[in-house]
């Protein structure tokens, strides 16, 4: 159970230490409160009740409140801090595995991310001005971390050349777009085919 913070808690005549003990309680709840909202949205969709969520999270109503007073910031947040994640793997795979096996590893990564945005497609489309702003931002982040897997892998002779994050993103992107049709196992499927044919004409 993550403890809830109150405003007492930071008064000046705290100690350093006990307000360095404020200021991690409010990471952990800030942290917990974003993966409960990611667990909830997707099983109950963006308009579920927000007391669900502070459950999840293992902390007060009012502490989601202080952190996000509408409904649109915590979207938002949980929004940011997915597209965050997803543009961070990079960097690892990256470092830990061959050029072909990070581009891989990533693109599994990025349907993971677009599978879970799912249940935030309800606000996300809403015309909400709050959300404007992430079409820009899933390009800043994402764009530039693809293309250095795909530069990398290219250098390597892993993949063909002339490859282009923007294309492959919006490729994968599209097959993992809900379809009556198909069973959970098609976008994994489909990108498994897709990264194949990335190899198609590599000088390796």
């Amino acid at each position: 159970m993550v403890r809830e913070t109150g405003p007492e808690d930071t008064t000046a005549e705290a100690t350093p230490a006990e307000r360095g003990r404020v200021r991690a309680d409010a990471r952990r709840n800030l942290d917990e409160l974003l993966k409960a909202a990611m667990k909830v949205f997707a099983s109950k969709g963006v308009d579920a009740p927000v007391r669900d969520i502070a459950k999840e999270a293992g902390v007060g109503v009012g502490t989601l409140y202080r952190h996000f007073p509408q409904r649109s910031d915590l979207v938002l947040a949980v929004c940011t801090r997915e597209i965050d994640a997803c543009a961070d793997a990079a960097a690892t795979f990256g470092d830990e595995l061959q050029p072909f096996e990070a581009v891989s590893a990533w693109m599994n990564r990025y349907v993971q991310f677009i599978m879970t945005k799912r249940g935030l497609a309800a606000a996300l489309y809403s015309g909400d001005p709050a959300y404007q702003g992430l079409p820009a931002y899933f390009e800043k982040r994402l764009h530039p971390a693809l293309q250095g897997l795909l530069d990398a892998a290219e250098a390597a002779g892993a993949i063909r050349s002339g490859l282009k994050a923007n294309e492959l993103l919006r490729a994968v992107a599209s097959f993992c777009a809900p379809a009556q049709d198909v069973g959970p196992e098609y976008p994994a499927r489909m990108l498994e085919l897709f990264m194949d044919g990335l190899r198609y004409r590599a000088p390796a």
